[in-house]
């Protein structure tokens, strides 16, 4: 076994709720949009050419992207979720050693894609707010920085940078190092001083953007992800794609998903005014949390963070835990996310406040 693998932690994917005898169970651990597809992407699926391999290209999802951002369509290249194509990205970008600059925490791939590929994670501590620490971050450039990732928002916090926060990093960050701005749940982003990160694209040649149909779109299961790039990165992402990675199945369904986007959009708004909800409902009983603009909140729940898992386990509901540092609870059904609200506040009443 290659020994730069013996300190690479395991990702931990969130668990389905367990099983409780008279009660529905939810798992509100995993980010996962609750709404099953639509009906039009669901007929868009065919299963009579599973014989023959997908275009490997992923040609037509690619065009419609390029005319949805009024791009080409060589600035885009596509991958297995957002994730996938982020691995493509450090495969493009960076050689043996070559450091990668990330928040922490953060999305807790970034550190396994780095190590997995003999790059060096270098993690910046976030500010007291969850928001990254542009300037730190600044400041932790080496002459071997060869990426930076800023996720937008922030996973597991949901903090969103502001614009002129970005403006003012990118102006600082040197051109020959790529800036990839991870937006898996950009459109749950409501905050209109938020960072307009194709405006950025268009601004800085070296910034690149990571997007995701697992959220929004509800196509977790199928494995679709995408960046938007200038055209030598995009091609070079392109090259360290995993061979008809994207199947025909998701890429059929992804472009259903385009083209009924107004409905979806129905859908996240019914979820972001549950966010409002249960943010408002946990702040009047007296639990600061950080300004999420994702589909989840972010409890801090320092040395309670166990009990307070085992808790939601034993009403059915199966939140994510970050070791001893807090909780991260998906917006869920609408009966979820009540259970969530009436166990926060049982929770608050009898530990206080955090």
């Amino acid at each position: 076994m290659r020994r730069s693998l013996e300190n690479v932690p395991a990702y931990l994917a969130g668990k389905p709720a367990a099983a409780l005898p008279g009660v529905e169970s939810f798992k509100v651990s995993s980010n996962e949009n609750p709404y099953s597809p639509l009906p039009e992407v669901l007929d868009a699926l065919s299963f009579s050419q599973i014989n023959r391999y997908p275009d490997f290209s992923n040609a037509r999802l690619r065009d419609l992207l390029a005319a949805k951002y009024h791009l080409v369509t060589d600035n885009f290249a596509t991958g297995t979720g957002s994730v996938g194509v982020l691995q493509q990205i450090v495969q493009a970008t960076c050689n043996f050693e070559d450091e990668i600059l990330h928040a922490w925490r953060s999305f807790e791939a970034y550190p396994i894609v780095a190590a997995v590929n003999g790059a060096v994670s270098v993690p910046v501590s976030l500010r007291g707010d969850e928001s990254h620490n542009l300037d730190a971050m600044v400041a932790a450039i080496s002459p071997r920085t060869q990426l930076i990732l800023i996720c937008q928002p922030n996973n597991p916090t949901g903090v969103a940078a502001k614009r002129d926060e970005l403006v003012h990093f990118l102006d600082r960050v040197p051109a020959h190092i790529t800036v990839v701005i991870d937006e898996a749940y950009v459109e749950f982003i409501t905050d209109t001083r938020i960072a307009d990160s194709l405006d950025l694209f268009h601004r800085y040649k070296n910034v690149a953007i990571l997007r995701s149909f697992s959220k929004a779109y509800g196509l977790a299961g199928l494995r679709v992800g995408y960046a938007i790039a200038h055209l030598e990165l995009a091609e070079a992402i392109r090259k360290c794609t995993l061979p008809f990675g994207v199947s025909t199945i998701a890429e059929d369904a992804a472009i259903a998903a385009l083209k009924h986007e107004d409905k979806l959009m129905v859908r996240v708004a019914h979820l972001l005014e549950e966010r409002t909800r249960v943010s408002e409902a946990l702040t009047s009983q007296g639990w600061k949390l950080s300004d999420s603009q994702a589909n989840f909140v972010w409890m801090r729940l320092p040395g309670k963070t166990e009990l307070f898992t085992q808790s939601a386990a034993e009403v059915g509901l199966s939140v994510r835990p970050y070791g001893e540092e807090g909780v991260r609870v998906t917006i869920g059904e609408d009966e979820a996310n009540t259970r969530f609200i009436e166990l926060a506040s049982r929770f608050f009443t009898e530990f206080g406040q955090f």
